[in-house]
């Protein structure tokens, strides 16, 4: 089987992005990184974001976005970004309360959501949505990322998170296994009852367990490393979190 290539959410390195993105986005490749995902841009324009993934060998392995800027006239603006940059995941990292404060709001995201991912289609492209913890809190008699997944197009794609679902009292497994195919894009982030700032491989997440299911029926396109505590400088946690996962034998 190809190995999955693995990109690192810019969200971890977010304040030194801020300062120099193309500084960030050397080291990242320096540090054997396959692509990034991105999490705003800090005021570059496209052509530019273009030419240092270019310079450094990088992909745009997909960017978090808010729902706003896939609906009515943003989403065209929207199209042609990422087009330029080479990115063809366009990810939803979370919603409001006009949305996640009941079963109906789920639905509407769900109605919108299966809209763009139509719209996006000819392009090359997809949307998707990524969880944090209420996603897996009953809301009306059902785990709400049910609700959002069961009534979703399998164009949608489910970018699971791995940490944010236990913080929840979700394990990844049962997800991967009742939505194959679905899980292209997966953020890869470590959680621990005893040490909350434990990188990937150092507390409770059953990694074999999850990136063997992310390979066998995930449909899994990419693994994206997050780390949103830090024991050392976020720069070197990213590149101890990859150690970490080759040594996994990813």
């Amino acid at each position: 089987m190809a190995r999955i290539p693995v990109a690192v959410q810019l969200y971890s390195v977010r304040e030194d992005a801020k300062k120099d993105l193309a500084g960030v986005l050397k080291s990242i490749a320096k540090m054997g990184y396959d692509g990034v995902e991105f999490a705003g841009f800090y005021g570059h324009d496209a052509k530019s974001v273009c030419a240092m993934l270019d310079e450094y060998g990088l992909k745009a392995e997909g960017a978090h976005v808010g729902i706003e800027t896939l609906v009515g006239d943003e989403l065209q603006r929207s199209i042609e970004f990422h087009a330029t940059i080479g990115n063809k995941y366009l990810i939803v990292p979370g919603l409001n309360e006009n949305y996640t404060s009941s079963r109906a709001g789920w639905l509407r995201a769900a109605t919108t959501l299966n809209d763009v991912a139509k719209k996006l289609k000819p392009h090359g492209m997809f949307t998707g949505y990524h969880n944090h913890w209420i996603e897996f809190k009953q809301l009306e008699g059902e785990l709400p990322w049910d609700t959002f997944f069961g009534n979703t197009d399998t164009d949608v794609i489910m970018q699971f998170d791995t940490g944010n679902a236990l913080v929840g009292g979700a394990d990844a497994a049962p997800f991967i296994e009742r939505y194959p195919g679905r899980a292209l894009s997966v953020h890869l982030k470590e959680h621990s009852e005893s040490n909350p700032k434990a990188l990937i491989g150092e507390g409770d997440v059953p990694w074999q367990e999850v990136l063997g299911l992310c390979e066998r029926i995930g449909g899994t396109k990419w693994y994206v490393i997050e780390q949103e505590s830090y024991a050392y400088p976020p720069m070197e946690c990213i590149d101890l979190c990859l150690k970490n996962l080759r040594a996994m034998g990813r």
